[in-house]
């Protein structure tokens, strides 16, 4: 017969003699088919399945001639004195499969099917796409070499080639250059039982009578299929969208770099308008002063003043160690900034260098050696403990009365928050690496791809990685967040150059400078790009931690960076902050491994939840000035009796309750949420409470900004409104639900798409795409939000 025919030879015994099977062998040029009937396969268990009639297609061996005839023998063997039996022989239809061309067949356990494609003279690679309208029963897809014997039973389809199991879809992309004779076979087996395609296990034995060794009929077990084997992408279609990914990010590099100009350039215009501004009158020889509607409401709306009067003394000491106590806690150049009066229409803008007092505060530059400055030097001085006490529980705070703290220690004290971040990316990102190129490997050498939960209509394979595109998709974490380290470095270099030409604004106004906590927020995000990818090397429920870790990271640090701002001196410490993260990550890793379906667990867990919620604010409300000891229930108690029940007032901080009570209302309703429906996916709860807590402090702090009469900038605000938009349209991305490691491999890819952007990227990618610019986008509006405040003096600026 022609070498592009299928032979398939059909038996089916009609005597029957179970005890007595009929042995089948086939013997063929450089192959033997051998086959019992009835035909006994095992599943779980051991459990054993009969089937009476069996098909099998002859395999086809290499020939190098164009037409070849070639024999086969049929031997048949039993030990039952009269049996009977039906062997047809047929030939296969179709048998080799078209490009872009749809077929479809029927199988069964016992009667396997498999085609043969050949690789045409222009095409590379190809997606083989195997389809059904029913789920189950299950079945297993198989992309075999051109060799003798073919594996197309449930017993040994998984012993070579590339397999996956399936329900109604199944996708696999075939290379070129992994098949020597540039073609293959597709085979499909229909499994005995359905339990690895997530269907159920039925009770065995089936019948009451039935022996437990006696094989089960599981009669017509039948699935009917539809093939198609299309193209894959060309190797030009992975050039532009390498391309295409650079493109996008590299343009935020020369979209900052063209604002970066840009604002330069004014401030220069801005800086020689006030020179010439300064600069003496030739008629009086006094310098020149502007009135006040030139300076903006900015100025006006803050009321400027002196420390003397209004709040408690200035409170952001720009002295060193060395300097004397009369001065440890003054402003340079507190006489530019004495507050006006209703009958000063004008104010001077420059003020001769001989008028400042600056021999004893600012005899030297402010980045000398920190090797002798600790944090703790100045909480051990009696005078500050006691102030303390007294200043940070009154009941209108500015934000002097919270940076007293010596510059260069929280300087000191917010570095360590990037020094510990980068170490722990090292000893974090090493082992994953490893770990994700083990998985990678295994995949490749076993075949087996129910290891990895991709999205297989979309997964275009790169070298040794099986979806190259969810890999390159996380490009934009890497960039931006460098992009980010980049910005803030500027910003640094600039705040130092001030300080060191003691600029007056740098030291006495604004928010208290500290770029720690920033340089920490972007690193988590080149580590999010960088594990992102490491966990879509190979997708599944255990390395899904991978992808997690650093999102609860910087979910945490942008919590602690808000408080920050309006809390220097009491925000947590890293130690203490990465203790908590470490112990967020634990509970994580736990519930993934232990929580699916386990009561026990999801009581401690919403216990721990609410009492942690409570301990932090408590923390909050009373700005650390509270101690967990064996005295609190009595203090908790007094307080009770004193403010609820000998007379009820009202609490002191209104604001600060107010974000709690909805914080601790939020928090109480997830943790229920959680013991009651218990999700399956814990790693994506626990994200989601930080997220959550995140967003309600963060719109905390714009609400009571706005509401202490602050604004917002031009630039804060496009980026609010922009990156708003953007997380609306990534997290539509997000919730189309590519694949899920929380069902079996054949469910998840029921789920799966085709590409949906230049046929290279899906739905999961452009998820990855948004959100990096979304984080990006976020970041720059903490950096840029209290921008308003730049020239308003620090006991002008309350603390929410």
């Amino acid at each position: 017969s022609p070498q592009t025919e299928g032979v398939r030879v059909s038996v089916n015994v009609l005597s029957d003699h179970k005890d007595l099977p009929v042995l089948f062998v086939v013997r063929q040029k450089e192959a033997v088919v051998s086959f019992q009937v009835p035909l006994i396969l095992r599943g779980l268990y051991q459990r054993k399945y009969a089937y009476q009639e069996v098909s099998r297609t002859l395999c086809q061996p290499q020939t190098k001639a164009e037409v070849e005839t070639q024999h086969f023998y049929v031997d048949v063997s039993t030990l039952s004195l009269n049996a009977s039996y039906q062997l047809r022989v047929t030939r296969v239809e179709n048998f080799v499969l078209q490009t872009n061309k749809r077929f479809s067949f029927n199988a069964t356990a016992a009667q396997p099917q498999y085609f043969k494609y050949e690789f045409p003279e222009e095409v590379d690679s190809v997606i083989v796409k195997v389809t059904s309208a029913m789920a189950f029963p299950c079945s297993v897809i198989s992309i075999q070499d051109i060799l003798c014997p073919v594996y197309d039973l449930d017993n040994n389809v998984a012993f070579i080639g590339m397999y996956q199991t399936m329900t109604k879809k199944a996708a696999i992309t075939v290379q070129k250059k992994d098949f020597p004779s540039h073609s293959f076979y597709v085979v499909v087996v229909v499994k005995t039982e359905d339990e690895a395609c997530g269907g159920a296990l039925h009770y065995y034995p089936l019948s009451k009578n039935a022996s437990p060794d006696e094989p089960v009929d599981q009669q017509n077990r039948q699935k009917t299929l539809e093939v198609m084997v299309s193209p894959a992408i060309t190797s030009e279609a992975y050039v532009s969208s390498v391309l295409f990914c650079l493109s996008i990010f590299l343009s935020f590099y020369i979209l900052t770099l063209l604002i970066a100009c840009w604002e330069s350039c004014r401030q220069h215009k801005r800086k020689g308008l006030l020179s010439a501004m300064d600069s003496p009158n030739l008629d009086t020889g006094h310098s020149r002063s502007i009135p006040d509607s030139f300076l903006g409401r900015g100025y006006d709306s803050y009321g400027y003043g002196s420390f003397g009067n209004g709040s408690s003394s200035s409170t952001e000491g720009v002295t060193d160690s060395l300097g004397s106590t009369e001065v440890s806690y003054s402003y340079v150049g507190q006489e530019q900034f004495k507050r006006r009066t209703p009958s000063a229409p004008t104010r001077p803008l420059s003020i001769p260098m001989g008028e400042r007092s600056l021999e004893n505060v600012a005899c030297r530059p402010r980045l000398d050696s920190l090797s002798s400055i600790e944090e703790d030097d100045y909480d051990t001085l009696a005078d500050i403990d006691y102030d303390k006490n007294v200043i940070r529980t009154k009941k209108y705070l500015c934000v002097a009365d919270l940076a007293r703290k010596d510059k260069r220690v929280l300087r000191k004290k917010y570095q360590i928050y990037f020094w510990n971040i980068a170490t722990i990316a090292v000893f974090y990102a090493l082992p994953v690496i490893q770990l994700v190129i083990t998985y990678q490997t295994v995949v490749n050498v076993t075949g087996n791809q129910d290891i990895c939960y991709y999205n297989f209509l979309c997964a275009h394979p790169l070298g040794n990685l099986s979806a190259f595109n969810n890999i390159l998709s996380n490009l934009g974490y890497v960039l931006l967040g460098l992009l980010f380290l980049l910005i803030i470095l500027q910003r640094e270099i600039n705040y130092n150059r001030a300080l060191l030409r003691n600029d007056a604004h740098a030291v006495e106004c604004g928010i208290p400078k500290h770029f720690g906590l920033f340089y920490a927020m972007g690193t988590a995000l080149m580590m999010e790009g960088l594990l992102s990818a490491c966990y879509h090397v190979c997708p599944n429920y255990t390395n899904f931690q991978f992808d997690t870790s650093f999102m609860y990271m910087i979910a945490g640090l942008c919590m602690l960076k808000l408080y920050q701002k309006r809390h220097p001196d009491i925000n947590a410490s890293a130690y203490s902050a990465y203790a908590c993260l470490a112990l967020v990550i634990f509970f994580s890793v736990v519930g993934v491994v232990f929580g699916k379906g386990n009561t026990a667990f999801w009581i401690v867990f919403s216990v721990i939840h609410i009492l942690a919620t409570l301990l932090l604010s408590t923390q909050l409300y009373y700005m650390g000035r509270w101690k967990l000891d064996s005295g609190i229930l009595r203090r908790i108690l007094h307080v009770l009796y004193t403010d609820c029940v000998r007379q009820c007032s009202g609490p002191m901080y209104v604001d600060r309750m107010v974000l709690l009570v909805m914080g601790n209302i939020i928090n109480w309703s997830l943790a229920a949420y959680g013991l009651i429906v218990r999700p399956n996916d814990f790693a994506s709860y626990l994200l989601a409470i930080g997220i959550c807590n995140l967003l309600l402090y963060f719109a905390f702090y714009i609400i009571m900004k706005l509401r202490s009469g602050e604004r917002i900038k031009l630039i804060p605000l496009l980026c609010i409104i922009s990156t708003s938009v953007v997380w609306g349209f990534a997290l539509f991305f997000f919730f189309q639900g590519l694949s899920t490691w929380q069902k079996t491999p054949a469910e998840s890819r029921e789920h799966n798409r085709d590409c949906i952007l230049l046929d290279f990227f899906d739905d999961h990618d452009i998820w990855h795409f948004l959100s990096s610019i979304a984080m990006f986008g976020s970041f720059l509006v903490l950096l840029t939000l209290d921008d308003d405040l730049d020239c308003v003096q620090r006991d002008k600026i309350y603390v929410f």
